[in-house]
């Protein structure tokens, strides 16, 4: 009987999906996610062959090396000026999903992922470790930019029982291009001292992929007919999603939204923050962007290479733990996208903080007592890739998705733009703070993070509402309800 039951609902939770819906979450996806996890995997492994060249460069321009300090100033630049052109680009989503359409805004930006490959392509041969620092910089705007146009035209094409689902493929595909990143910067491939520029150009084949795949796909179907009032094309691109011309209810749904939305004008960023109902999703939006970014899953990473060696494994040991965490993420964001329509948002975000806030408790503690007993490297060995299962549970890809369900149709790029660009800076200042809070703190820098996480789970526990099979309307009520009246959400 139970056994039924299971089957039935899992029937329920894949109806709408079908191979033209597929091929457009691939289209978009794989030539935008897949850009932001290959660029923020791809320059670990080769780091110190880009530095080896940056001195070379810089001893033949003026005829002595540069000092180890400036050298790792340089590639520190390198690293971090990725996230604020990821700041820049996330706070232009708005601009670009509303002037140029989502699907449109995905295919223009393509341009600068094909500018910053051949930056990264030419940049050896021209002896210009400047023009590495401006193609990281160009790319970082394409990722964010990615960041909010994607979830924002996955989120808009999906049928409602598969919204949550559609949009962790964001996440998912991420993943999967950190993982290859890591595998391509391998000595035995890419990563060797005449070849890591071509492993940094390769960020130019998933814009090539989608702008030949993308263009067969429809534009989201709310945008033609919230934002542009083309009602006919709606239904046309709506039908081709579902691949079926019964599609009157949901376009009737979507009417309503449009009916409502024609009572308010766009959302200014002034109203946004003034308005109540509006400013309590946004704050919602922007503290599991923050709960993403700062929730220690950097500082694990960081620290899993001192782990692994305190563990005693070998350097190519060592490599293959890296590669097989990386592998578990991806497992694990897979395992969510199905997770995600049957126990909700809420409950994953919880269930994945909570897990966290233990797991970096005991980490804490073994880093602490690791030359005490062989033991204990290997448990936290097991802790470091505990914590990454935990982090894909929730964390790592409800808030890429979420703040598109929060809003209706005239607020979202505004709220998606303060979102996205929120979680980009969080992750510059990660980037810049941790290496020194890490040398002054040593392990107890894990102690900030147990508080931050602790913090996040009680803003989650009471203020963040379930949006699981939830329309629109029934979403922003909650937030009326919130600012007028009842203060539970």
């Amino acid at each position: 009987m139970g056994q039924d039951q299971y089957s039935i609902s899992l029937k329920e939770f894949w109806q709408g999906l079908n191979a033209r819906l597929a091929f457009a979450i691939s289209a978009a996806a794989f030539g935008s996610a897949f850009q932001h996890g290959y660029n923020l995997g791809v320059i670990n492994n080769p780091q110190a062959l880009i530095e080896s060249w940056i001195n070379a460069t810089y001893t033949d321009r003026h005829d002595e090396p540069m000092s180890e300090q400036k050298r790792t100033f340089v590639f520190s630049i390198i690293v971090s000026i990725y996230c604020a052109g990821g700041m820049f680009g996330g706070a232009m989503t708005g601009f670009f999903a509303e002037r140029f359409g989502r699907k449109g805004g995905l295919l223009i930006n393509n341009a600068f992922a094909l500018v910053a490959s051949v930056l990264f392509g030419f940049c050896k041969m021209a002896s210009s470790y400047e023009m590495l620092i401006i193609g990281r910089f160009v790319i970082g705007i394409n990722n964010g930019l990615n960041a909010g146009l994607c979830p924002m035209y996955l989120s808009e094409i999906a049928p409602t029982n598969l919204r949550g689902a559609i949009g962790t493929a964001y996440q998912l595909v991420l993943t999967i291009s950190i993982l290859i990143s890591q595998v391509m910067g391998l000595e035995n491939l890419l990563g060797t001292e005449s070849l890591w520029p071509l492993a940094l150009a390769l960020t130019g084949a998933p814009a090539i992929f989608q702008l030949l795949a993308l263009p067969i796909c429809p534009e989201s179907p709310k945008f033609l007919l919230i934002s542009k009032d083309k009602p006919v094309d709606a239904q046309r691109a709506l039908t081709w999603l579902r691949d079926t011309n019964d599609v009157q209810q949901e376009m009737g749904e979507m009417r309503n939204e449009a009916e409502a939305g024609k009572l308010v004008p766009a959302v200014s960023l002034r109203e946004i923050v003034m308005n109540p109902t509006l400013r309590i999703p946004l704050v919602i939006s922007l503290m599991m962007m923050m709960a993403q970014q700062l929730s220690g899953i950097n500082a694990v990473i960081f620290f899993s290479t001192e782990i692994y060696k305190s563990a005693g494994l070998t350097d190519e040991a060592a490599l293959n733990a890296t590669i097989a965490m990386g592998t578990m993420n991806v497992l694990m964001t897979f395992a969510s996208l199905v997770m995600v329509e049957k126990f909700g948002r809420k409950t994953l975000m919880l269930v994945g903080l909570s897990g966290m806030l233990v797991d970096v408790f005991l980490l804490f503690v073994c880093l602490l007592f690791k030359d005490s007993h062989s033991a204990v490297g290997y448990f936290s060995i097991v802790l470091v890739i505990v914590f990454v299962v935990m982090f894909a549970t929730g964390p790592g890809s409800i808030p890429w998705f979420f703040v598109t369900e929060l809003f209706a149709q005239n607020a979202r790029p505004t709220a998606s733009s303060i979102a996205v660009a929120v979680n980009w800076t969080a992750a510059f200042f990660v980037g810049i703070g941790f290496l020194p809070l890490k040398e002054v703190m040593g392990p107890y820098v894990f102690i900030v993070f147990a508080v931050l996480l602790a913090g996040f789970i009680l803003f989650t526990w009471f203020k963040v509402p379930e949006t699981k099979g939830r329309s629109i309307d029934e979403i922003t009520s909650i937030f009326k309800q919130s600012a007028y009246g009842d203060s539970r959400v």
